[in-house]
């Protein structure tokens, strides 16, 4: 400064005009290193780190090159720069020095929140990501890394020590408490969506209040996206999935079994004894051969043993038509190629109703795409509606335009 100033006054120029132009001469040179400095790192630093990332094709650093943690970096040039030409100016070198640092700080919280967010990118391409999600701690830590940066610099600008700052907060815990309430209460619900292993990502979930029928495809800290079957997208406050109840279909994709719970409802005016004529006739269905000549030896000897008159159906034990039908699904059902034979399979009444005598089948497909279920579900149903009337049995339902007409005929 001095020596400009001295040059100044030998060209014949004021002292005090030497003096503010030796200033503007020193804040230009400054500034122009500040920039060359920037520039060479940039042009030439990075660009060799990039070079080289390209070569290896090291997942990590490709990821850091995106998030542009490099070229972050450089730009603490500038601040250190200028933070160590304060002295230059004596009179302001306080105030120089503090606006560096409080530049340094900003880049520092910028840098750092990009390498967690690289983290999070790198972990995001491991399996276990979406078993386990980190995107809600990630958010945690740049929060905290905000706060402890932002205490940092007012206390910096102020000259006081961070700690007093910190024995400050405790007075305002309160205030940010209520302020803050969905942000507390979606930070203490993402984690524990994730430490007690409640979501992933991809896992199919409903939650009725909120209109969501779909998959997981993002959990972040506060809140949880889920895209509908329809392809729209719902986004749920995370503490919402904690306070009330939700449905995932995790287990059933695993256990690698989708249930089919489903009735026909049969007219009970249909149910019947069977005939011999009928027997004769059901008998040559495969899935009732067996069943019924090995039946038809037990009915007889049991009619022998106790003397029952069987010219009369109603004496002694007689087979049904709704109980042959429901050994057929049952045998049906054990062939067939897309039931799992390993879980539970159930075909029982229930209580007769209005609507006739529901007969339920209560399986499990071996198949838990959505669309190969429905099929599989639609194929079964459309075999035993179709062969109910082989039992001499109805399916019950309200009478139609049809039947009314067919009366009236």
């Amino acid at each position: 400064m001095e020596l400009f100033t001295d040059i100044l006054v030998e060209k014949g120029i004021n002292q005090q005009v030497s003096g503010y132009l030796s200033v503007v001469i020193m804040v230009f040179i400054i500034l122009i290193t500040c920039v060359l400095a920037n520039l060479i790192i940039k042009k030439v630093v990075i660009s060799i780190i990039t070079y080289f990332t390209k070569r290896n094709k090291l997942k990590w650093n490709e990821i850091l090159l995106k998030r542009k943690v490099f070229h972050r970096l450089a730009l603490f040039i500038p601040g250190i720069i200028v933070y160590f030409s304060a002295p230059v100016f004596q009179t302001v070198q306080d105030q120089i020095q503090k606006l560096a640092l409080t530049y340094i700080y900003i880049i520092a919280t910028i840098v750092i929140c990009s390498l967690l967010d690289s983290v999070n990118d790198y972990y995001s391409t491991l399996p276990i990501s979406n078993v386990r999600p980190i995107k809600g701690f990630v958010q945690v830590l740049k929060i905290i890394t905000f706060i402890i940066f932002v205490i940092i610099i007012i206390a910096n600008i102020i000259g006081k020590s961070p700690l007093i700052m910190l024995s400050g907060l405790g007075a305002l815990a309160a205030v940010f408490s209520f302020v803050f309430k969905d942000l507390i209460l979606g930070l203490v619900a993402g984690v524990q969506l994730t430490s007690n292993d409640m979501l992933r990502i991809g896992d199919w979930i409903e939650v009725p209040k909120y209109g969501a029928d779909g998959d997981v495809i993002e959990l972040s800290l506060t809140t949880v996206k889920v895209q509908n079957f329809d392809k729209t997208i719902v986004t749920l406050p995370a503490y919402a999935l904690i306070s009330d109840s939700f449905k995932n279909w995790r287990g059933m994709q695993e256990a690698g079994g989708r249930r089919i719970k489903r009735s026909i409802f049969i007219d009970t005016n249909s149910i019947q004894f069977c005939t011999k004529e009928m027997l004769d006739k059901l008998k040559k269905f495969d899935y009732l051969t067996n069943y019924i000549t090995e039946k038809e030896g037990e009915i007889i000897q049991y009619n022998l043993d106790h003397h029952v008159d069987e010219n009369s159906l109603f004496n002694g034990r007689q087979l049904t038509n709704v109980g042959l039908f429901r050994i057929y699904i049952t045998n049906y059902l054990k062939k067939h190629p897309k039931i799992h034979q390993r879980m539970t399979q159930l075909i029982r009444q229930l209580p007769p109703g209005e609507h006739g005598l529901p007969l339920e089948i209560y399986v499990f497909t071996n198949d838990t795409n959505w669309e190969t279920f429905e099929g599989v579900q639609s194929d079964i149903f459309d075999h035993l509606l179709a062969i109910v009337s082989a039992f001499d049995l109805r399916v019950f339902q309200n009478p139609t335009g049809y039947d009314m007409r067919q009366i009236k005929g």
